[in-house]
């Protein structure tokens, strides 16, 4: 009981403090564009059900490509030819994405998945598990040992717990978080559910996720809002880990359903994944190539560290 009083202080102390930010005009502006985007999204929303996996075309004919798309092909085809799988958050769908899988289509990007999870997703941990056997799939489909990764709200809570817990690293060269608590949200206690008491600060899963993760390869880039009304203190959606690789960048103005949708975020993720490399200042290939794959004993390894689950059961840093 007194934990819990302890927690609703300070949630109330976070939502006085975001305030301020609230009532600025461009804030207001943006809580405007980002109702306008929820009912574009509610009625969008029945298409991404039924939808299955979807990707873009791949092939090596560029006559018919527009240039910015060709610019990508012909300066480097690794970019441009590496998947980038989005995953959803909590109660959506893959139809949140509409918009960004179009404008990385457009930039030249040739193989752009979007999967869904379940809706009654309860656990974290499992979820992270299926999307390692989506990952696997695709990583198979593809030849590609590395891909990218766009995770909106619980979606890169889930993408992050499986890169840094569950060995993902091996197969995930960038990962690309919107919106997400990853110091947990106090909004979370609206959740009366286990998924909810995960996603609440000082929880189990949040304290796992600052524990060590020596030697993690993968680079993260965070977006978060300053404006963000689901992410309760706003700042818990930066990424603070010091054996990761982190870019934090903070919008102002920009709705937590609007994240994915905002012309400078999806100009940013498309220049982040044009650049291989793990600091995003050059262009140098960071795929492995297929004749480096691992052996079977590392296979057998890395799979003993899984838990089990089945697969679908601008900016200012700071």
């Amino acid at each position: 009981m007194i934990d819990r009083a302890r927690h609703a202080v300070m949630a109330g102390a976070a939502l006085a403090r975001g305030v301020g930010t609230l009532l600025t005009p461009r804030a207001i502006v943006g809580m405007a564009i980002e109702g306008a985007w929820i009912s574009t999204h509610l009625a969008t929303y029945p298409l991404g059900i039924f939808q299955e996996r979807t990707e873009g075309l791949r092939g090596y004919r560029i006559e018919h490509l527009a240039p910015v798309q060709r610019g990508l092909i012909i300066s480097h085809l690794e970019a441009a030819g590496t998947p980038i799988l989005l995953v959803h958050g909590f109660v959506d769908n893959r139809s949140i994405f509409t918009l960004l899988r179009r404008g990385l289509t457009r930039r030249g990007f040739g193989s752009v998945y979007a999967m869904n999870y379940s809706s009654l997703t309860a656990d974290i941990r499992t979820a992270a598990a299926q999307l390692g056997e989506e990952i696997e799939a695709i990583v198979a489909d593809t030849g590609y040992e590395k891909i990218h990764i766009v995770g909106h709200s619980l979606g890169g809570l889930i993408a992050r717990y499986y890169v840094t817990r569950l060995a993902g690293d091996q197969h995930v060269h960038t990962l690309v978080t919107l919106g997400t608590p990853h110091q947990g949200t106090y909004s979370a206690y609206a959740l009366p559910s286990r998924l909810g008491a995960q996603m609440r600060p000082g929880s189990g899963l949040i304290n796992e996720l600052d524990e060590p993760a020596p030697g993690c390869t993968t680079r993260f880039i965070s977006y978060w809002s300053d404006t963000d009304v689901v992410i309760v203190p706003q700042g818990n959606g930066r990424l603070r880990h010091p054996d990761l690789s982190v870019r934090n960048i903070r919008l102002h103005g920009v709705g937590h359903i609007s994240l994915p949708i905002v012309g400078d975020v999806v100009h940013g993720i498309s220049t982040a994944l044009a650049e291989l490399d793990q600091d995003g200042g050059t262009l140098t290939a960071g795929v492995t190539p297929i004749a480096l794959r691992a052996r079977p004993e590392d296979s057998a390894a890395l799979h003993g560290r899984r838990f089990e689950g089945g697969r679908h059961t601008a900016q200012a840093r700071t």
